[in-house]
Order: structure tokens, then C-alpha cells, then sequence
């Protein structure tokens, strides 16, 4: 039977995600088996396994530096938010349906034998079982049939380990008066604490960590610097979204790469290769005079399509982005901004607003909503946008169907993975073109094609040495994992959370 360990953090965004692989990775390089998980996820970036079930990309991407193949057992609860009050809870990987924040409160502790299943089959197969929490476990409003937080470290019987952001300050608040307003019960589960995202002299931090262990009576296991890392981010907390990642000055020879920030924008590590390449000045636009005439407008995919279409229309973002197509511009969707691009949206079945709305109608495209979900994985060549085949593989999510409504070339042609069927995807346009697969741009020869295309297109050769290598993104990302154990490793008192795994609760 596996051993575990949970990260819980002061509060959303600490860090959790990040922790949780680093240790899957040190753990899978001292020759252990390890697998993450987390029991409820709330997040609008998700995955499709090879099965063809939807889990949260934060696991995937731990599972990834554990060397495993992803699996939905490793989050068994997903939650997508749909509206301010309401998501579409999905469960072991298929949609349950639609339920507002006070419906699934109440409902929430009927899926507790569904979270066990999942963990007692990989405690079964692992043996070191890294847990995450959500948001903090001094929530203390929400602690009434808690599945997620010190809940789950009772069902898993898990020692639990804190930690807390000192990069927005008050971190020795957080992590005392998170620890306060835990139950004595709940306080016998937390074996250590950790301070993340620090930057500076970590010997002037060394009074404030004495203190706070006194006060808490538990150990500080290490203090974290900042790490500057290149990997997935789990929701619309992400930093690159926040402030976007490039703050330098656009240099004269770059592409100026311009993605929308949707309200609801899901998916949005589909654009994360594009923050690794040198000619591209790759950033977020959430307002029409951000926009200007970029060489690239990206669309990104969407939780609610119809609603952050309207979002572009009341904004003036529609009308800035289609008059920027008319004067150079290219645009390209993915998945939800692949539909937006069209003439019209229809939903009669109410899976989203209803009715019906124009599309931007730069694509000749007629997009109807249906409750059935596409779930599946695919791989084929793009070969109706570059001057030649480019190979391709990701994954579809999404619940319309789009059907071409004029002579215009398709983008791609694809193989399903799961069912095996031949198809074509996408559309190519004069000013637009856009697919419905997530993680188009994870192979360097498709980033490597597009910024060639927009070279062409504005007139000039590419700059030399500006090529990515070919291949997938997982090798980058393999770089990044190891950084990243290498960071944690020499941060943290990895002996002591040897301990913490050994002894248990």
C-alpha cells in the first residue's frame, strides 16, 4: 500500500500545484513509483486522456513529471465553472451535468465513494501517493463535508505539509493563522510548513522562521525561492495571465503575438510555446485600445462561447480585431475562438445562452451547440495552411459542431486516436483560420511553420536562429521538471519529508 504526503496551502495560487510535481519527480528519480493526486479540481484547463475522459491539467502535468501517463483516477472531481455561480461538474473523467455553488455544496458528499475508489486503486499500484488540497484548509464556512482538504488527508490518512506565498506578503500570518483556525483534530495532521516564492536574502527571513516555529510548534521544512519556470498553469490565476510574460520592450525584429483574455477563458497553456520563441512578442489584450494591428491575433478556447462573444461585441473587441484582419492582421482560433470566427453560433438546445448570435464571420462557418461532449484525442498533419504538411497531435473538448458553409479549405486532417476515424478539421481563410485542437502549437515544426507564415506574410525572411527545435513540447518540459527538482531539493529538508512519508499519520 502506498505511502502519502499532501501539500494544503494558505490559499489559492501559493504554489501547491508546482510542489506537488517537484516531489513526484525527486520521488520518481530515488526510484519510487509515485502518482499525484487531488480529489476536487476547479479549473477551466483540462486534458483528455488516452481513454477519452477530461481531467485537470495540474495533474497531468505532475503525472508528466512522475514519468506516468496521466489518468483520471488522479482527479477524479472536475469542476468548470460555467458562471459566477454555477460550473459543470464532471466525474471520473464524463459530465454529471450542471449544478450552481449551493446545489453541489449539498451534493458534494455523495461523490466521497467515488473519491475513494479512484485513490484506493492507485495506492494499490503506486508507492508514494502525493496529494493536493485546494484553495485553503481555513475555509472555514466550507469545512462541513470537506473532500478536498483536511477531509481528504483524514480519508487518505495523510500527514499534511502548509504552504505559504511570501510573494504577497503575510506569509507568517497565513501560515499561523491558517493553522489557528484548524480544528485540534485537524491540527494532529500538520507535520511541517513551507515558505514559497521567496526572493532576497533568505538569512534575513532566519528570525521570522525561528518564531514561527515556536509559535506553531511545527517545523519549517524549507524556504522556496522563486522559481521562473515554464510550465502549465492551472487557472486564470496564472501569472502569465496576470501580467503576461514578456515585460521587455517589442524588439524590431519580433512578431507582435496578440491573444484575447476571455472572461472565461479555458485552455490557455495551448498558447504557452509561443512565450518560448525569440522573434515573438507574445501578449494578453483584454481591451480594444490594447489591441493595435498585430502580426497574430489568437482566440483562445472558451467555457461559454456565446457569452465571451458577447463580451467581444460590448467591449468594441470584435469590431478592433475584424478591422485589424482588414489591414493586415491574421487571426486564429482554437476550439471556442474557432467557433467565434464563424457567421453564426446556434444553441437550441440551451447548452449555453440559447438562441442564436452572429460570429465575427471572418470564416465561412455555422457552429450548433449540443449536449453531447467531444472527448478524444488526435493526431494527423496540417496541410492547408503552411507551404507544406506539418504533423500534429493534441486533443478536442468541446460541445458544438461546426460545418463549413462555403468552398474554403480545411486546416487539418486527422486521425482519432480512440475511435480511429479519418476526418478534417478546422478552416483557412484570406484573413482567419482556426481548429478545434487544443495544444496546436505543442510541436516547434508548428510554431516554427506559423512564424514562417507571418514572416511571408509581412514581406521580410525569418530572423536566423529564431527556429525552436522540432518535436513535441515534452522534452522542454522534461528540462523544466528536472530545474524544478533540482530547485526543491536543495531548498527543502528532503530527509525530514522522508521521515513524514515513513511515520504517517
Amino acid at each position: 500500500m502506498a505511502k502519502a504526503i499532501m501539500i494544503q496551502g494558505t490559499m489559492s495560487n501559493v504554489g501547491k500545484s508546482l510542489i506537488v510535481a517537484g516531489l513526484c519527480r525527486i520521488f520518481c528519480e530515488d526510484g519510487y513509483r509515485a502518482a499525484p493526486f487531488k480529489s476536487q479540481n476547479m479549473a477551466l484547463n483540462s486534458f483528455v486522456t488516452m481513454e477519452g475522459l477530461e481531467m485537470g491539467r495540474a495533474q497531468v502535468m505532475q503525472a508528466e513529471a512522475a514519468g506516468i501517463e496521466a489518468d483520471v483516477r488522479m482527479n477524479p472531481i472536475l469542476l468548470k465553472p460555467t458562471t459566477e455561480m454555477g460550473s459543470q461538474l464532471i466525474v471520473n473523467g464524463e459530465v454529471r451535468g450542471n449544478f450552481s455553488a449551493r446545489d453541489y455544496f449539498g451534493y458534494k458528499k455523495h461523490l466521497i465513494p467515488e473519491i475513494l475508489r479512484a485513490y484506493r486503486s492507485l495506492e494499490d499500484e503506486y508507492d508514494i501517493i502525493v496529494l493536493e488540497g485546494a484553495g485553503s484548509p481555513a475555509e472555514i464556512n466550507l469545512n462541513q463535508d470537506d473532500i478536498v482538504n483536511m477531509g481528504m488527508a483524514r480519508m487518505a490518512g495523510a500527514p499534511v505539509v502548509l504552504a505559504g506565498d511570501i510573494d504577497r506578503g503575510g506569509v507568517f500570518a497565513q501560515l499561523l493563522g491558517t493553522q489557528l483556525l484548524l480544528g485540534e483534530a485537524e491540527r494532529r495532521y500538520l507535520k511541517g510548513l513551507i515558505i514559497n516564492k521567496f526572493r532576497g536574502d533568505e538569512t534575513l527571513l532566519t528570525p521570522g522562521v525561528r518564531m514561527l516555529e515556536a509559535r506553531s510548534r511545527c517545523p519549517v521544512l524549507g524556504v522556496i525561492p522563486y522559481l521562473d519556470l515554464e510550465l502549465d498553469d492551472e487557472d486564470s490565476l496564472s501569472d502569465r495571465l496576470q501580467k503576461g510574460k514578456q515585460e521587455r520592450e517589442r524588439s524590431r525584429g519580433q512578431l507582435d503575438v496578440a491573444i484575447l483574455k476571455f472572461p472565461r477563458i479555458s485552455n490557455f497553456t495551448d498558447f504557452d510555446p509561443l512565450f518560448c520563441v525569440s522573434d515573438l512578442y507574445v501578449r494578453y489584450v483584454k481591451r480594444r485600445d490594447q489591441l493595435g494591428t498585430p502580426d497574430l491575433i489568437l482566440l483562445p478556447g472558451s467555457k461559454s462561447t456565446m457569452q465571451d462573444l458577447t463580451w467581444l461585441k460590448e467591449t468594441g473587441l470584435e469590431e478592433a480585431v475584424c478591422s485589424a484582419a482588414r489591414r493586415g492582421s491574421f487571426v486564429f482560433g482554437i476550439c471556442g475562438g474557432f467557433q467565434m470566427l464563424g457567421e453564426v453560433l446556434s444553441d437550441p438546445r440551451k447548452v449555453e445562452t440559447g438562441g442564436s448570435m452572429r460570429g465575427l464571420g471572418l470564416l465561412p462557418l455555422r457552429t450548433v451547440f449540443s449536449h453531447q461532449k467531444t472527448r478524444t484525442r488526435v493526431e494527423g498533419t496540417v496541410d492547408g495552411l503552411f507551404s507544406a504538411p506539418v504533423p500534429l497531435e493534441g486533443y478536442e473538448i468541446h460541445m458544438g459542431r461546426s460545418r463549413r458553409t462555403a468552398e474554403v479549405s480545411r486546416l487539418c486532417r486527422l486521425r482519432d486516436r480512440i475511435s480511429g476515424e479519418e476526418k478534417e478539421d478546422g478552416a483557412v481563410g484570406a484573413l482567419a483560420s482556426g481548429t478545434y485542437v487544443h495544444g496546436f502549437f505543442d510541436r516547434g515544426e508548428i510554431v516554427n511553420a506559423m512564424a514562417a507564415f507571418l514572416w511571408q506574410r509581412r514581406g521580410g525572411p525569418r530572423p536566423k536562429g529564431a527556429a525552436v527545435p522540432d518535436g513535441t513540447r515534452r522534452a522542454y518540459k522534461e528540462v523544466q521538471y528536472d530545474r524544478l527538482s533540482e530547485g526543491l531539493r536543495r531548498h527543502l529538508d528532503m530527509e525530514r519529508i522522508y521521515r513524514i512519508l515513513e511515520e504517517g499519520m
